[in-house]
């Protein structure tokens, strides 16, 4: 039985118009001859528009070599590189996506679109599985009064087809899949195109064992975003950014504004992306790092409840959840406080991870102070999933014979301690100089790690030099302060300063955690970090910088009485989720005097303030309300909801950690017409150091 012309064979356009349209062809053109259906001879390919089926017996030109324009691989061209250009063009539309399909729908003839996903050949009967962005379903090629199995049988993985056939209930329902108790019995399969070259990597989640190299995939990334994982993680985005839109638009009376891409390069920490002004030569815009002024302007504009799922932009060295664009669910509120803000949040939080997940959050979040945070868990981060604190045991030790800790205290240093609880399940031989434990301490910068065994009656398990080291006066208020209990392991490092103890035992608790496996993966631990300090001292630049941005207002109980700024708290916080901080907001400055203040301390001198924020210092002028808000990174957000492993597996176009895009080969080399237009020269690379 000959094979259809335009399933891989040569048709006339009108042909095709006919095929979409629903009407009878008769007639010649192009040298392609068609006629009326008949019961017998023919392809017998099925076409079905909306409720109406017509079997018809349509004689093609076979290709000279006697085959029916298949392609016999992948790598070859199909058979529409036979065809006229027009006659190559076919765009139709299904009556159903691939993953809607139900017992409900069985006897229904039904038109499906997608890619093939896998198939199985036995002969006569060719089972495929066609995908689309919906979801599986599986079609039937057999015998019978329209015999689409040699068509079927020279399909290749995702060739786009459209199938015609009859919903049928299976035989041998497959329970792993939604539409896996209904078939579909093709009666005419069309290739809408085919696959010319070898494919890079497996696209079907059956086939693949691990996930490609990150370069592969980047490199062919419309393919990897086939891939079912990857299209989950996009639609999970979708879901998300939908939820949050929904409650903050329907439940929260939120405007979203969009606010400018091109704006003027002011300080905010990371470089900026500029752009040069073709009109005004010398002069630049740049690619905003956050929409901070313009969402605080718009307070003053008298738009009380802003929000923007807004892009933005930093030039700076790249990590796993970093990229130099990215996206950022942007809100702003005027006439409210820091508690207003902080509950609106959980509310959003919430319902967005009830809609998206079906998880239940447990309200109100907790809170820990910033000092409280570092104190107990080493970092304002705080991944609190698990038990495992810190404690600063120096007041225990110092007076201790044991000469480590005596000695460092002496010098100006700490001795802090990390509490394991049940510890017993790691060996001694992991906590000596050549164990993993330790050296996980030592690449933090640590000498090395002490470790003592709690046991009952308020006894220790040491190095001897560490038991004879300790009264029992000092070994007491060591376990009291560390809140130990029998069986605990505690860690202590000796360190020059209690940042340096920070970092070694922080990383210390998330790698045991770890190997312990005391990391839920489905636990959701949200927790606010607050009461910042409004300043950091810059060692390096002798200067004083803001810790979050200098628009945050400072707590006004903390300000010193004669003015000065640099030991007040900030009116910030931040919320973490399992360790990994997802947003960060604050209240911010609305006066001018205040404002000039802060980039006084910051070393901005009066003029340069007025020069890069004269326009921000202007709207205070004109009645700025009391205002304050925050920000969320959507793409963190969304890689921890999909529990993904990087920002990169939740954008659809992702950069490098090199900033380059293998997709499109961004960036890549302009004409340098271009570069004149602009006003712009290249200096090369060995005369950088004298620029």
């Amino acid at each position: 039985m000959a094979a259809c012309g335009r399933v891989f064979c040569r048709v006339s356009h009108s042909r095709l118009s006919a095929f979409r349209s629903g009407v009878h062809f008769t007639g010649s053109q192009s040298g392609y001859h068609s006629r009326p259906d008949r019961d017998s001879g023919g392809c017998g390919c099925l076409q079905w528009f909306g409720t109406r089926a017509l079997s018809s017996g349509v004689e093609t030109e076979e290709k000279a070599n006697g085959g029916d324009g298949l392609p016999s691989s992948p790598a070859q061209p199909s058979g529409d590189a036979l065809l006229p250009l027009n006659a190559q063009l076919e765009w139709p539309q299904p009556t159903h996506a691939c993953g809607a399909l139900r017992e409900a729908q069985a006897g229904q003839r039904v038109k499906i679109c997608g890619w093939v996903d896998a198939y199985r050949n036995f002969g006569s009967i060719v089972f495929l599985d066609i995908r689309d962005q919906s979801g599986l379903l599986q079609v039937v090629s057999e015998p019978g009064p329209v015999d689409t199995s040699t068509i079927a049988s020279r399909l290749r993985k995702e060739y786009v087809v459209c199938v015609l056939g009859t919903v049928r209930v299976r035989k041998d329902p497959n329970p792993l899949l939604a539409t896996g108790k209904v078939e579909v019995l093709a009666e005419a399969i069309v290739v809408l195109n085919a696959i010319q070259r070898k494919l890079p990597f497996p696209v079907s989640s059956a086939e693949e064992t691990e996930a490609p190299r990150e370069e592969l995939r980047l490199r062919h990334r419309v393919l990897d975003l086939r891939r079912p994982a990857m299209a989950s993680n996009i639609r999970l985005r979708h879901h998300l950014v939908k939820a949050i839109r929904r409650f903050l638009e329907d439940q929260a009376d939120f405007v979203e504004v969009e606010t400018p891409v091109l704006t003027r390069s002011t300080p905010e920490g990371a470089r900026d992306y500029l752009v040069p002004a073709r009109n005004k030569r010398g002069e630049w815009y740049a690619l905003p790092q956050s929409p901070q002024l313009f969402k605080q302007m718009l307070m003053v504009a008298g738009f009380n409840r802003y929000y923007q799922i807004a892009k933005c932009f930093r030039d700076e060295d790249l990590r796993a959840d970093r990229q130099p664009e990215f996206t950022q669910l942007d809100m702003e509120l005027a006439f409210t406080d820091s508690e207003g803000i902080m509950n609106l949040v959980e509310d959003l939080m919430s319902t967005v991870f009830w809609q998206v997940k079906g998880t239940k959050l447990q309200k109100p979040f907790p809170r820990l102070t910033y000092s409280d945070a570092l104190s107990r868990y080493g970092t304002d981060r705080p991944d609190t999933r698990f038990e495992m604190k810190l404690a600063d045991v120096s007041s225990a030790v110092a007076d201790s014979s044991f000469l480590l800790f005596s000695n460092c205290i002496a010098a100006g240093g700490v001795v802090k301690a990390l509490r394991v609880p049940k510890g017993l399940r790691i060996t001694n031989s992991r906590l000596k100089t050549k164990g993993d434990v330790s050296a996980e301490a030592v690449k933090c910068g640590a000498k090395g790690v002490v470790y003592i065994r709690v046991q009952e009656g308020g006894q220790i398990n040491a190095a001897k030099n560490v038991v004879e080291g300790l009264s029992q006066e000092q070994k007491e208020e060591l376990l009291r302060l560390c809140e130990a209990q029998p069986e605990d392991l505690l860690l202590l490092v000796a360190t020059s300063s209690v940042q340096l103890a920070n970092n070694v035992l922080s990383h210390l608790r998330l790698y045991l955690a770890k190997e312990l496996g005391e990391i839920s993966e489905d636990a959701h631990a949200l927790v606010w970090v607050t009461d910042f300090p409004m300043f950091e001292w810059n060692e390096g630049d002798q200067r004083w910088e803001s810790l979050h941005h200098p628009f945050t207002a400072p707590n006004p109980g903390t300000i010193a009485e004669d003015g000065d700024l640099t030991g007040a708290k900030a009116l910030a916080y931040d919320l973490v989720y399992n360790g990994i901080e997802i947003g960060g907001g604050s209240m911010r400055i609305f006066k001018r005097a205040l404002q000039m203040q802060v980039f006084k301390t910051i070393g901005l001198s009066e003029e340069e303030a007025v020069e890069k924020f004269g326009f921000l210092l202007d709207c205070f002028d004109l009645g700025a309300p009391p205002h304050g808000g925050i920000a969320f990174g959507v793409d963190r957000l969304a890689m921890l909801m999909a529990g993904a492993n990087s920002i990169r597996d939740v954008i659809a176009f992702p950069k490098t950690t090199q900033a380059e895009c293998l997709l499109t080969g961004a960036p890549a080399p302009v004409k340098f017409g271009q570069l004149d237009e602009l006003g712009v020269r290249i200096q090369p690379k060995d005369s950088d150091s004298e620029s």
